[in-house]
């Protein structure tokens, strides 16, 4: 077969195409792998920063914030890992590259967005408008605090945009019983009121931070490593008795309830070292939910609320006045029905006749306590009730708290004198009068007092002579007898010594008829005091309004829980009730 000359060009013409190609190839496989050199050898620090800008970034590890506990370790606050779900609405729209999604795409996870929102219970009117594209917010929080079920379920959805992350909630396992001491946080777990506020920076602990993996959705897929290791917030041991706080908050909302009384506040402190064994108020609040929350809910009156004492200030008068001389124990004063000072006249409810010291306490007689206060210098009579914390703040750390007022000795006439005597013309809250009263309950020694638990009180300081401060104490026992203002302050097996206060409440041009602060404060057992109780009942709304009838009976309650609690021996004979049996 021979082959034309034509046949011949178009041989080489191939075997040219053939070559060229050839070399187009292997030319494209050496820059493809020169490239790869490049990338892989030369320039892979470029790649992996790039990768890891995407992939690599850092998450903050919240700290455990520590638990508010009561003296005996019972938790009053703690707080409980929870999910909260955030949502970035651009992610809904467009890729990572920042393209624009496929409509198809763009409907699905708006319906799977409505899901979640719905199992939330957020699918709301401002949510749905985070659909729209025209929306212009670039992160919102759908919800906080989201339990870890539920989360779960938010999570299968796989709803672009939607991101989990963890963080602790406060909860407060005795709810309100506990709550105007302990307060609560915010959303942010950061203390807003009571000890959480005073206490914040111990318990907040410190923030951590890692190094972790995410997806392309931005979720952490993979723990690196620990940047920071967080530090849990310090606990917080009170020296709150939770069981005695229930007794004394179940007793002051009964009395309210049966005296329909605006508002109440209870106080009890150890008589030895000044603790606050429990403090409540009514109303009360429950600081686990934000609904209805008001400030007037949340307010530790015991704490924040100021009123005038009334009559239960007379005691540090008569222990005043044996302190510096001006009387003697055996002193009787005459009462009548009033008693001029000035150009006003002092009254009392009753024609007592002559009373001794015992009888000026027990029957609560404004003139009798007048003409002692008179028979003192006026600086004498302000430096004791200064002494005593009135007019200052008992400094207890508790966010708030008030001080009271004393007028100044050098404001005073000899009016104001006699009026103070008997605890008109100055002010005090339930803490600071049931803190006076310590000076007479442990033998003339004031105490500071305590949220915290201690063993002792290192800022204690004398007042009173203990001979004085039991002569008292003995005079207050008649308070509490058959023909005093307190009989039903009394506590069965126990010698009681307390005095009451009814006060009427200041208005606009003077003081009320109709509205009243019932007071008792209270020591037992007598003998040797175990424990201080001060009640204060706010503009009691029944027929009875005076402190025996009001605050007696709360107090009597308390202190029968407390000395039981405690096991405190009984100090009075034939008092006991007796249960037979055959």
């Amino acid at each position: 077969m021979r082959y034309s000359y034509k046949d011949q060009d178009q041989t080489v013409k191939f075997d040219f195409r053939r070559k060229f190609v050839l070399g187009l190839m292997m030319f494209a496989m050496a820059i493809l792998v020169v490239r790869a050199f490049f990338l892989q050898i030369v320039d892979t620090d470029f790649l992996q920063g790039k990768a890891n800008r995407r992939h690599i970034g850092s998450a903050i590890v919240p700290a455990y914030r520590g638990k508010i506990l009561d003296r005996h370790g019972e938790p009053l606050a703690i707080s409980t890992p929870v999910e909260t779900i955030e949502f970035r609405p651009k992610d809904l729209f467009f890729d990572r590259k920042g393209k624009d999604r496929e409509p198809q795409i763009v409907a699905d996870e708006k319906d799977k967005f409505r899901q979640a929102a719905e199992l939330l219970g957020v699918w709301n009117q401002r949510n749905q408008g985070l659909l729209e594209p025209e929306n212009k917010i670039r992160f919102t929080y759908l919800k906080r605090h989201v339990n870890p079920e539920l989360a779960e379920q938010i999570k299968s959805l796989d709803v672009k945009g939607v991101t989990i992350r963890k963080e602790f909630k406060r909860f407060y396992p005795v709810g309100g019983i506990s709550g105007h001491v302990v307060g609560f946080t915010n959303l942010d777990d950061v203390g807003q009121e009571g000890m959480e506020r005073a206490y914040e920076q111990s318990l907040k602990g410190v923030a951590g931070k890692k190094r972790v993996v995410r997806d392309g959705k931005r979720r952490v897929i993979k723990d690196i490593e620990s940047v920071k290791d967080s530090v849990p917030g310090r606990d917080l041991t009170l020296s709150i008795d939770q069981r005695l706080q229930y007794i004394a908050f179940k007793a002051l909302e009964a009395g309210v309830d049966e005296h329909k009384a605006k508002s109440a506040s209870l106080v009890v402190l150890d008589a030895k070292n000044g603790e606050v064994l429990a403090v409540v108020n009514q109303p009360a609040f429950n600081p686990n939910t934000r609904k209805g929350l008001k400030a007037s809910l949340y307010k530790n009156r015991a704490m924040l609320d100021t009123f005038e004492p009334g009559s239960t200030v007379k005691p540090f008068v008569v222990a005043a006045a044996l302190e510096g001389g001006y009387i003697s124990e055996h002193i009787v004063l005459e009462t009548n029905e009033r008693y001029k000072v000035g150009r006003h006249f002092i009254r009392d409810s009753h024609n007592y006749g002559m009373l001794d010291l015992t009888g000026v306490l027990r029957k609560s007689s404004n003139i009798g306590i007048s003409k002692i206060a008179l028979l003192m210098p006026r600086e004498e009579l302000w430096g004791k009730y200064s002494e005593l914390g009135f007019g200052s703040s008992a400094n207890v750390g508790f966010p708030g708290e008030s001080s009271g007022t004393l007028l100044d000795f050098l404001k005073w006439n000899e009016f104001v004198q006699a009026t103070l005597s008997y605890g008109y013309g100055l002010s005090t809250t339930t803490l600071q009068l049931a803190r006076a009263y310590t000076a007479l309950a442990d033998d003339g020694i004031l105490h500071s007092v305590s949220l915290l638990k201690r063993d002792e009180d290192d800022e204690s300081q004398r007042v009173f002579s203990a001979k004085t401060a039991r002569q008292v104490r003995e005079m207050l026992e008649h308070v509490v007898a058959k023909d005093g203002t307190a009989y039903q302050a009394r506590v069965d097996g126990y010698r009681v010594a307390g005095k009451t206060g009814t006060s009427k409440k200041a208005v606009k041009g003077g003081y009320s008829n109709k509205l009243y602060s019932a007071v008792f404060v209270g020591i037992a057992p007598a003998s040797d005091p175990r424990f201080v109780i001060a009640v204060m009942v706010n503009e009691p709304g029944g027929k009875k309004y005076y402190g025996g009838q009001v605050a007696g009976p709360i107090f009597s309650k308390v202190m029968a829980g407390a000395l039981r609690l405690y096991g405190v021996e009984p100090d009075k004979e034939n008092t006991m009730p007796v249960l037979l049996t055959e």
